[in-house]
């Protein structure tokens, strides 16, 4: 008797997303095809179309997927305004570098480079985040210029970060951080 062949797996609209911004991490927004797709997560392109009308639905439901994920982050960074500055910045930095943030990050930046809609995003995103880091220095004790500086000093680093090689494993080190951190802390 011939062995069952299995049969694919059953994903889910997340599992879907999450191909997505993988393929778009890794491979650029030009890679961003069904068939691509498909053949990343080993399943038919019927599996596609049960979720999906087409390619833009597809992409539409990428960008919600990650206003979602922009509202948590704002959470979290306002749950943050407890914690005392240092403890602030620390916390930011850990939770920015963490492989899920990482991943979707550097692929929504790389999708931004092409699409309108996606650079508007990381726009209200990166303003966002600029004043939250900005206000953790101030309340640090830096008057505003040496705030907003060493904020954008702060936020250029993570970005170019997302574009080195091995970058996500050489971000999460705590020593690392923690070193850059004090750096910037410096009087």
């Amino acid at each position: 008797m011939a062995a069952r062949k299995p049969s694919p797996p059953r994903l889910t609209v997340e599992d879907w997303l999450q191909a997505g911004y993988t393929l778009l991490a890794e491979q650029g927004v030009r890679a961003l095809k069904i068939e691509r797709l498909c053949q990343q997560a080993g399943v038919t392109r019927g599996s596609f179309y049960w979720h999906f009308q087409d390619m833009d639905s597809y992409r539409a439901a990428l960008v919600d997927s990650w206003n979602t994920f922009l509202e948590k982050d704002r959470q979290s960074l306002a749950e943050l305004d407890a914690l005392p500055p240092r403890e602030r910045l620390s916390a930011m930095m850990t939770a920015l570098t963490s492989p899920g943030h990482w991943t979707l990050e550097r692929a929504m930046r790389e999708w931004a480079r092409t699409d309108p809609a996606a650079a508007a995003n990381i726009r209200t995103a990166d303003r966002r985040l600029l004043r939250s880091v900005t206000k953790a220095y101030s309340d640090y004790g830096f008057g505003p210029e040496d705030a907003k500086l060493r904020a954008e000093l702060t936020f250029a680093a993570g970005i170019g970060l997302l574009h080195l090689a091995g970058s996500a494993q050489q971000a999460q080190r705590i020593t690392q951080r923690e070193r850059f951190l004090e750096l910037m802390l410096a009087d």
